[in-house]
């Protein structure tokens, strides 16, 4: 009998089915060899060799008893994780768990789980890579002592059950930093003049009196409508036709990073749900000719694609399609940023024959959907380039010049298959010298908008291009940070906390080389340089772990504790346990007592922050009806409250009524009297006429009317952005107040 150790059960049963009675087949379900949970692990030896203690866990101690009891029946034991550094490095360990000599068992890989790629993974063995084992290790210890020395500090710094990591904590500053830039924005203001010429050609004001306008290029009102009006006293032609070919490139196959970006926008999966239907896709699902694997490996940064592949898909698509569809050589896809060391293939399907109408019937709601991503990516990558043809017109008058852009699709191309997400905008026939009049000219205001929030398709995005940890690491570190409270995921945008502020500020003053993106980038490259044998690993270790230990003592006497809190008597709404008042990076926040456990937060709305022109909350002439001592004001999630100073020994607490205010207009829908309201939400400006008339508006509406088409709305004053507007409360349409005042 011979025996294949593989690392998951389903992968087990799938290799199982193809193999004869002389194979059994055994998962280890994961390492089942590691450096201990309850201890540091790792010793420094007369060398400055950092030596890792590696312990089987309790957990697994069946596992490996399992496995042992099959190794001592087999003549053969063939060593068949995944093939990365990771699965190499599992193989290594599950050859001592069983105490056997890791250089004596061969090694095979695949990266299909189907009966071909089975047979021929079993008459090309080769032996265990150290290499890529010490590339791992080294990752491994590097992780630990980040990890192990880091966190502790931080919890005993900041608060209990923080945690840091060399990924995740310069992952977490590219988060903080774009929140950074957000924070700082200021708003520019622009204008652009909107022009419609006959025929509904839409166009764009390209130069004015000789000179090239740019987005920004047009800052207020004045200038708007001086050029406007020079717009409507000029005469235009149409001065340049100009047709040519623009190409719509077919995608590369999916990698890690591609494919959970694609499923993020397409399918709304996370990346972690990505992955986990991957890796079913992957180990075995039921198809017309039995269990079977119907993806490649799916961690994997390569574009690269089997011969063997590509020959078959190119027959499929001339036969589905035609010959114009099929490119006359194959196409190669390359990598074009850092890394992609680890993997041999990009994802694709195994079987084109089990095309996503026949696996409808077979796979699971998620399963499908991730399939068909997967396999008509794949076909659609050997196919021809869409192509368009581009249309330029240029309207010329004495003063201004225009541009308008029409495109339509000449040749399908690989859009035959995906289908076409660029629609025409089609121009009519026109010639050079013709007339052109104008049909409408609208100045339109708008206004800069700060860099958008990381979506996690985005952020994977960053990490893989700044080459932060591989693609295995991505879902797992977004997944960490958001289970540590670091970052809040909300309307698919990640939201750092304070507490992320707090950290990240700590760790660029006292270990600027962990958070810093091109020194883990770097660490990276490293890594790849130990597995391709060209660097020593322990060398790597103890030239790190020398500074960092360094860096480590140094904390613990320069960083401040910020771990005093306030209690403000009232209870977690979530838990029931007491609320803290704390101090992050931007002011004080209100957290539970119960952290890590409950990881509720509050922001304290009467809190000063930067940018913000609200006061500290602040003492009351209220008098507590307990024990006679001053009440103050404090702010909680409904806004602020009263509690007694007396506090803990008294704990009395009294809701606040906001200053009762009256505006002098009358409601815009039915002329009752205006007054200001409060609710769970914040203040808000109510008709007194109410339920008949159910008018409310967060701001107090003013005497002036929206001049909007087709509406009438009260304007009501506001800031916006740093600019003073009046805002539409019915269609939101935004005015400079200099304007209305003007008028």
């Amino acid at each position: 009998m011979n025996l294949i150790i593989v690392e998951s059960p389903a992968k087990a049963k799938t290799i199982k089915n193809f193999l004869g009675k002389e194979y059994e087949v055994i998962a280890s379900k994961g390492h089942i060899r590691d450096l201990p949970k309850s201890r540091f692990g790792i010793t420094v030896d007369e060398n400055s060799h950092l030596i890792p203690a590696y312990s089987v866990a309790k957990e697994n101690a069946a596992t490996v008893k399992e496995i042992n009891a099959l190794a001592k029946k087999s003549d053969i034991i063939y060593i068949a994780t995944d093939e990365d550094r990771e699965g190499e490095a599992i193989g290594w360990h599950i050859a001592h768990a069983i105490k056997k000599d890791p250089e004596e068992l061969p090694r095979i890989v695949f990266h299909e789980i189907t009966k071909t790629a089975i047979e021929n993974a079993l008459l090309n063995a080769r032996k265990i890579d150290m290499n890529m084992v010490n590339a791992q290790q080294a990752r491994r210890i590097l992780d630990r002592v980040v990890g192990y020395k880091l966190s502790p500090l931080l919890s005993s710094k900041i608060q209990k059950g923080l945690s840091a990591g060399r990924v995740q904590s310069s992952t977490l500053k590219l988060v903080v930093d774009r929140e950074r830039e957000i924070r700082a924005f200021i708003a520019e203001e622009y204008w652009t003049i909107d022009t419609l010429f006959a025929k509904d050609i839409e166009a764009s004001l390209v130069s004015h009196k000789g000179e090239k306008l740019s987005k920004l290029s047009i800052t207020n009102s004045a200038d708007a409508s001086a050029i406007a009006k020079s717009v409507k006293e000029d005469s235009f032609v149409i001065s340049k036709i100009e047709t040519k070919e623009r190409r719509s490139a077919t995608p590369p196959p999916f990698m890690t990073s591609t494919l959970q970006q694609v499923a993020s926008s397409k399918l709304g999966f996370t990346p972690k749900k990505t992955m986990m239907v991957a890796q079913s896709l992957y180990e075995g699902v039921k198809t017309p000719s039995g269990t079977s694997g119907v993806i490649t490996y799916m961690r994997t940064d390569s574009l690269n694609l089997a011969h063997e592949a590509v020959t078959a898909v190119r027959g499929l698509i001339e036969s589905r399609f035609g010959k114009k569809y099929l490119p006359a050589e194959p196409k190669v896809y390359s990598k074009k940023t850092k890394g992609a060391q680890e993997a041999h293939e990009a994802i694709r399907p195994t079987m084109l024959a089990f095309t996503p109408e026949v696996a409808a019937s077979f796979l699971k709601p998620d399963e499908i959907k991730l399939y068909r991503l997967i396999y008509e990516r794949f076909v659609a990558c050997q196919m021809n380039d869409a192509v368009f043809e581009q249309q330029s017109i240029i309207f010329s008058g004495e003063n201004n010049e225009y541009k308008a852009i029409g495109r339509k699709l000449t040749f399908d191309g690989f859009y035959a298959l995906t289908g076409a997400e660029d629609k025409d905008k089609l121009l009519p026939t026109l010639s050079e010298g013709q007339v052109a009049k104008i049909q409408k000219i609208e100045p339109t205001q708008h206004f800069t908008e700060p860099p958008a929030r990381y979506s996690e398709a985005a952020l994977i995005k960053k990490l893989e291009s700044e080459g932060i940890g591989r693609p295995s690491t991505y879902a797992p570190t977004i997944a960490t940070l958001s289970n540590r409270t670091y970052v809040t995921i909300e309307k698919k945008q990640i939201i750092p906390t304070e507490m992320a502020f707090t950290v990240t500020e700590i760790l660029e003053k006292n270990f600027s080389n962990i958070v810093d993106v091109s020194f883990t980038a770097n660490m990276e490259e490293k890594l790849d340089e130990i597995a391709e044998g060209q660097n020593d690993w322990q060398k790597l270790l103890s030239d790190f772990y020398a500074d960092f230990s360094v860096q480590v003592e140094e904390g613990k006497t320069n960083i401040i504790s910020l771990k005093t809190a306030t209690p403000l008597g009232r209870a977690c709404p979530k838990c029931g346990e007491e609320l803290l008042l704390r101090s992050g990076r931007f002011g004080e926040f209100i957290a539970c007592s119960g952290f890590p456990k409950c990881k509720y937060t509050e922001q304290v709305e009467g809190e000063k922050k930067e940018g913000d022109d609200g006061e500290k909350a602040s003492s009351s002439d209220e008098i507590c009806d307990k024990c006679g001592k001053e009440m103050v004001v404090k702010n909680g999630r409904n806004g602020q409250f009263l509690a007694c100073s007396g506090y803990p020994d008294c704990k009395n607490t009294k809701s606040m009524n906001i200053e009762e205010k009256i505006s002098l207009i009358p409601c815009p829908d039915c002329g009752g009297q205006i007054s200001l309201k409060n609710s769970r939400r914040g203040p808000f400006w109510g008709c007194g006429n109410y339920p008949t008339c159910k008018f409310i508006s967060k701001f107090e509406p003013s005497k002036f009317k929206c001049k909007e088409e087709g509406c009438s709305g009260a304007l009501a004053y506001r800031v916006f952005r740093g600019k003073e507007i009046y805002e539409c409360i019915k269609c939101k349409a935004k005015t400079p107040a200099q304007e209305i005042t003007a008028e």
